[in-house]
């Protein structure tokens, strides 16, 4: 099993669809080219995607419609102008992950048929990382119930589905740091990241990334979502799963290409790629589950339930 690099990269249409109109979506868009050149350089075989822009409600939806084939237009974004797109999936390590995830006690099943709506997240990704589909890929959804646990153990599956395969793959989480988007419409030269707080803690987040410290990103999630008072609960999820999926340490050597606003979100491009080398200043202080049995203690007394410890796992 080998993932040769991991991702994170934003979701938003605006450097895809209009990088001129910022001087940040302009450098965005630059760090994603040079992201797609350093992914062409690997002896990669796979893309995987964890996108927190895919959003499921029962369980884990896998792509696995070898070829979608659709135009595209941003539900929040509409008046920024189509996108088309012509794909290529992996079908065949998409019933890999599902089988992986069910054999994890996952919930899972794959999604295969002409017109599914693949994500705005998803969609600009693989537009600007794998333009000529020179790799197949196969997107993960963001399940909007499923706790740490849980996304640790699709993590996990996903990698048991990489190791039976021996494929090379690329993992990329596709998400914001902080989330909070201006309400009224902006002046695009005007775009900054929404509160000062909200900098300072993607600041803080991508320190750690560039110190190459993914569990330690992981472990703090939960921290970072009540600091820069995130909206959407599955902003901190991609780096349980890409964690879980690339190994739980910090060997790691991180680079933070791009950091940027668009529309008062958080918007980062950091490439981490495994080294021998170890950071220092470990946390490694939560449970670290293999298979998935449901939420904890669900029917235990008040003073047993969740988050009665301040452990909020959603």
């Amino acid at each position: 099993m080998s993932v040769l690099s991991g991702w994170l990269v934003p979701g938003m249409p605006h450097p895809y669809l209009c990088p001129e109109k910022n001087r940040g979506w302009q450098k965005l868009r630059t760090a994603y080219e040079t992201a797609r050149q350093s992914i062409e350089a690997l002896d990669a075989d796979l893309l995987v995607i964890y996108s927190t822009y895919w959003p499921s409600i029962i369980g884990h939806q896998i792509q696995a419609l070898p070829n979608p084939v659709w135009t595209h237009v941003d539900e929040e974004w509409h008046e920024l102008g189509s996108i088309h797109y012509n794909l290529r999936m992996d079908p065949e390590f998409a019933e890999s992950c599902r089988e992986a995830c069910v054999a994890r006690g996952l919930h899972a099943r794959t999604v295969a048929y002409h017109g599914f709506p693949i994500d705005t997240g998803s969609v600009v990704a693989l537009k600007l990382l794998n333009p000529d589909n020179r790799l197949p890929a196969v997107i993960l959804s963001s399940n909007v119930y499923s706790d740490r646990a849980e996304t640790i153990v699709l993590g996990k599956a996903c990698r048991d589905a990489l190791a039976q395969s021996n494929r090379r793959a690329v993992a990329i989480s596709v998400s914001a740091l902080s989330n909070r988007l201006f309400i009224e419409p902006i002046d695009p030269a005007e775009d900054r990241i929404h509160s000062l707080k909200d900098d300072e803690w993607n600041r803080k987040y991508l320190e750690f990334l560039q110190l190459g410290r993914l569990e330690d990103v992981s472990q703090l999630s939960r921290q970072f979502h009540r600091e820069a008072r995130v909206h959407k609960v599955t902003n901190f999820k991609p780096f349980w799963w890409l964690a879980a999926f690339m190994g739980q340490n910090n060997c790691y050597r991180g680079e933070v290409h791009a950091y940027e606003p668009v529309h008062g979100t958080g918007a980062a491009i950091v490439e981490l790629t495994p080294t021998s080398m170890a950071a220092r200043d470990l946390e490694y202080d939560e449970d670290d589950p293999d298979a998935y049995a449901g939420d904890r203690n669900v029917l235990g007394s008040l003073n047993d339930a969740p988050g009665m410890d301040g452990d909020d796992e959603s």
